[in-house]
């Protein structure tokens, strides 16, 4: 119980000096960390151009699976996961300047291995701009193309390359990689709902006819049945 404490205590200090460092920041830091994330918010924008209109019409009809979630939680939710993005990216994009600037040096490493840092820190920012399309993409073929089934395909890639960018962040900064964390477990519950809406989609659904009756001539009563609700014929005629 004392070492549970201890532990908690420890995460608290850590959390106290990581926001200390955030508020002693430099002004040149400070505005990086702004443009990190503005640029993925407006990644979300993108988005949501596509998104927002088809939501109270198209999306509004769409057989869903219990699970999905009211539509107002989308907007807080993603709004929360690209802030998270962009200050992941910013810890990694502070990972560069400082090797570049000769304050990140590794004890008794070599030019050729800080290089090798280096051109992993790119890498690794060239697969999370990649998710960033990839993110787009996925708006703009579920909502915009109004296709659950080519925007599965799609999401299963997007989940690929998020889960690809918290293994190269992770190697260079953990606390960037575990800032992603809730974007993948959310991209996996959407992954869910897509396949979800796909699925059902795709099953026919029972038409429900209205209980109307026609006398046919010999005085019997046919109702409205078939997937148009056409009144069935009377005894005699020609179906």
């Amino acid at each position: 119980m004392i070492a549970f404490f201890y532990s908690i205590f420890l995460q608290n200090c850590r959390l106290v000096k990581y926001f200390d460092k955030i508020l002693n920041m430099k002004k040149g830091d400070i505005l990086k960390l702004i443009f990190a994330i503005v640029v993925c918010q407006l990644v979300g924008v993108v988005g949501f151009i596509f998104t927002t209109p088809a939501i109270p019409t198209w999306y509004a009809t769409l057989a869903k699976p219990e699970l999905a979630p009211p539509n107002w939680v989308f907007g807080p939710v993603w709004t929360t996961l690209f802030a998270l993005m962009g200050v992941s990216a910013w810890l990694i994009w502070k990972k560069m300047d400082s090797r570049l600037h000769g304050n990140d040096k590794i004890e008794g490493g070599n030019d050729k291995e800080a290089s090798g840092k280096e051109r992993k820190i790119k890498i690794s920012l060239i697969i999370f701009d990649t998710q960033l399309v990839l993110n787009v993409f996925w708006s703009v073929i579920f909502f915009g193309l109004k296709s659950p089934g080519g925007a599965f395909v799609e999401i299963i890639f997007l989940w690929l390359a998020i889960f690809a960018t918290i293994i190269l962040f992770a190697k260079i900064s953990r606390s960037a990689a575990w800032l992603l964390v809730p974007y993948i477990i959310w991209v996996s519950f959407a992954g869910y709902l897509n396949y979800s809406i796909w699925q059902l989609s795709i099953t026919p659904k029972m038409t429900q006819c209205t209980l109307e009756a026609k006398i046919c001539p010999d005085g019997s009563a046919v109702g409205r049945t078939g997937p148009n609700c056409e009144f069935s014929p009377c005894p005699g005629e020609i179906q």
